[in-house]
């Protein structure tokens, strides 16, 4: 298989509007407020002006993609949950009872549930888009987790689903995922990816004791020393220790950057997943809002890889894209704020003695 569409997607990521972004700052700076005063909000601001073009982007039509995908490393016993709970969960999803729906309600989001690689057949439903790539990956402990082709059809597939979400309006995306087994395919990509070691970058994912931890960390160095993945190859590491789910969000993540839609990111595997894409192109990064600094510790390592610093910092681990939607009522009242409060000459305040 070509990377036709994925070259192509590549090609129409731009960087960020500097003349909306000009616009926002100048505008930030006559605000009835001291300068600077609103922080983080502030940049935040701006960096929507830049990836949208606009001081006053519409940001209501929100979506969650959900990845979900099994892992042929789970084999190894490196969750405490097995792996029916990936088809479970997203049985659940698709319900309404899990809290990435609990979340998505309050935000006013939609919630986009794709199959793109669960081990097992799952019954046909209206709000499920069934996109499997194979019947989960290959255990990467023995082999690559999947061909160089299916890397290629997994980024391909969240990029058809952010271009068929953006038919039905898309003004900003947040990144969610299931997987039974994902934290360890994360956490071997952030290893590959920034040269840190698996003892640093490997997390206690679904509650797992101290001592099954120590065998996840070694399962990711035997299979790191296996594969050798080169960095510089972002297709060839994927294949070797990643997941489809990673690989669809890294997919989303581009075809989001494309259409110069606000990327949420979530937690450890969103991070996993946002290096697979700047190692594609590093203008993808700009896109990227990262909501939340995870309690598994490869996230932080991931975060400072990629040059992003988290809005929140709530000792989160659940996945599903709940942290992202989290983010989403202050990157709107970023937006509002800009663009909502009076300057100092609308509103007869003095402004600051220079």
């Amino acid at each position: 298989m070509s990377m036709s569409l994925v070259q192509h997607t590549l090609d129409r990521i731009r960087p960020l509007d500097e003349a909306a972004m000009a616009a926002a700052r100048a505008r930030q700076d006559q605000l009835t407020k001291p300068l600077g005063a609103l922080g983080r909000l502030e940049a935040l601001s701006v960096q929507i002006a830049g990836i949208t073009g606009a001081l006053q982007p519409p940001l209501e039509r929100k979506a969650v993609i959900v990845m979900a995908a099994d892992h042929g490393v789970a084999a190894q016993g490196v969750s405490a949950y097995p792996q029916e709970v990936t088809p479970q969960m997203v049985l659940n999803f698709l319900r309404g009872g899990a809290a990435i729906n609990v979340l998505a309600k309050q935000t006013n989001a939609r919630v986009v549930v794709v199959d793109i690689g669960i081990a097992s057949a799952l019954p046909s439903h209206p709000q499920l888009l069934a996109r499997k790539i194979a019947l989960g990956t290959h255990d990467f402990t023995l082999g690559q987790a999947m061909t160089r082709d299916e890397a290629i059809a997994a980024i391909e597939t969240g990029i058809v689903v952010v271009e068929e979400q953006a038919k039905l309006g898309l003004h900003v995306v947040a990144t969610g995922e299931m997987g039974i087994g994902n934290t360890t395919a994360s956490s071997a990509l952030i290893a590959a990816f920034t040269g840190a070691t698996p003892e640093r970058v490997t997390g206690w994912g679904t509650g797992i004791s101290d001592t099954i931890r120590q065998h996840k960390v070694a399962v990711i160095a035997q299979s790191l020393a296996l594969h050798r993945p080169d960095p510089a190859d972002a297709v060839g590491v994927l294949a070797a220790v990643g997941g489809f789910e990673i690989a669809g969000l890294a997919g989303v993540m581009l075809g989001a950057a494309a259409h110069r839609v606000p990327i949420v990111l979530d937690g450890l595997i969103a991070g996993a997943a946002a290096l697979v894409a700047a190692a594609l192109t590093p203008g993808v990064v700009d896109y990227c809002i990262p909501s939340h600094r995870s309690a598994e510790q490869g996230h932080a390592i991931a975060l400072r890889h990629l040059g992003l610093s988290p809005l929140l910092e709530l000792d989160l681990r659940l996945g599903e894209g709940t942290g992202a939607l989290l983010a989403m009522p202050l990157i709107e009242a970023a937006v509002r704020l800009l663009n909502e409060m009076a300057t100092f000459g609308e509103a007869g305040v003095s402004g600051a003695d220079q």
